[in-house]
């Protein structure tokens, strides 16, 4: 009896397709342990159909039903949940070895054969997603340095690799920024300051997808160096000069006044009141000490003169004690 019931449902299965599919385009997506229906565009019917089968890879039936009977195969009997009023089939704790085609043919009461067809892809989920560096101990230094990094992943199947720096898309050009065909090297050469920073590789597949981070270090510098503070100061105030200059990594400071050493070492000079003999020439001198290059940047600080506005409203003031106490006398 099962062969005979197997021998007519190949007929109806094999048989030719009346109007369009009954199931939408594909392909349909799956993670593997997980679970997808397949869904015809078959409205509820009321009464049951003549006859309805699902075939994988046009050979194994997976579950079929003729005049209300349903026989499915040992191999899926905990995995597949049958509607019988419109077709459509779950299919659950999907495994790799699912991916494939899949088929359902189905004749409604008083109607002719429906038949549609459906590409089914099963994922491995992605785990474990790294970017690393076979150099990670290397020095990088602007100008002088290559660098390669490296996007995968521990396990999945990665459909799209997505690389962005600082959190922006990272373009190849091609005089320094390229990329493999399947971007999962990534190569900089030489390496230059803008390429300093955070690294963010996104892998993904159909069903998943994961980022990874890496902070790449590139010495470079000192660079774009400035001083920042008065260039006239009026005398007894207190003066602030700071310098600055990009870096990696920080840079030590030197200051000369007049070309003679200070003996500061701070990014910020401080008078702590202007005199005379701190006008001059101020001469901010810093040192990379990865690079091996240095750079400096002059101020010059005049002084003013004259005393400042508080002084004048100081005196000002004591005047004024001292004539109204010579008046009430």
């Amino acid at each position: 009896m099962e062969y005979h019931i197997i021998a007519t449902l190949s007929l109806v299965l094999s048989g030719m397709c009346v109007g369009g599919s009954i199931l939408p385009a594909g392909p349909l997506s799956g993670a593997a342990g997980g679970a997808v229906l397949f869904s015809t565009t078959l409205e509820p019917s009321t009464r049951p159909f003549i006859s309805m089968g699902w075939s994988f890879r046009g050979r194994h039936f997976i579950t079929y039903a003729v005049t209300g009977s349903d026989v499915v195969d040992e191999a899926y009997a905990a995995r597949v949940t049958l509607d019988r009023t419109t077709g459509s089939l779950q299919l659950r704790d999907l495994v790799l070895g699912d991916s494939g085609d899949y088929l359902v043919s189905i004749t409604p009461d008083g109607e002719q054969q429906k038949t549609g067809t459906m590409q089914l892809n099963v994922y491995a989920p992605i785990t474990g997603a790294s970017i690393s560096n076979p150099a990670s101990s290397a020095t990088l230094i602007a100008g002088q340095s290559a660098a390669t990094l490296t996007c995968d992943a521990a396990a999945g199947n990665v459909s799209t690799r997505e690389w962005m720096q600082n959190g922006r898309p990272l373009l190849p050009s091609p005089d320094r920024v390229t990329f493999s065909d399947d971007a999962k090297m990534l190569y900089v050469n030489p390496v230059l300051s803008d390429n300093h920073g955070n690294y963010q590789c996104r892998v993904s597949n159909a069903v998943s997808a994961m980022t990874a981070a890496y902070n790449l270090t590139v010495n470079y510098g000192p660079q774009n160096m400035s001083i920042v503070g008065p260039r006239e100061a009026a005398l007894g105030i207190r003066v602030l000069l700071r310098c600055s200059a990009d870096s990696v990594p920080p840079p030590t400071y030197r200051w000369a006044l007049d070309g003679n050493d200070t003996r500061v070492t701070t990014s910020t000079y401080v008078v702590e009141r202007m005199e005379e003999s701190h006008a001059g020439n101020y001469t901010c001198t810093v040192n990379n000490r990865v690079t091996k290059l240095q750079n400096s940047t002059v101020i010059n600080l005049r002084a003013s003169g004259s005393a400042p506005y508080w002084s004048f409203t100081l005196l000002l003031i004591l005047s004024l004690n001292v004539g109204e106490s010579l008046l009430t006398r």
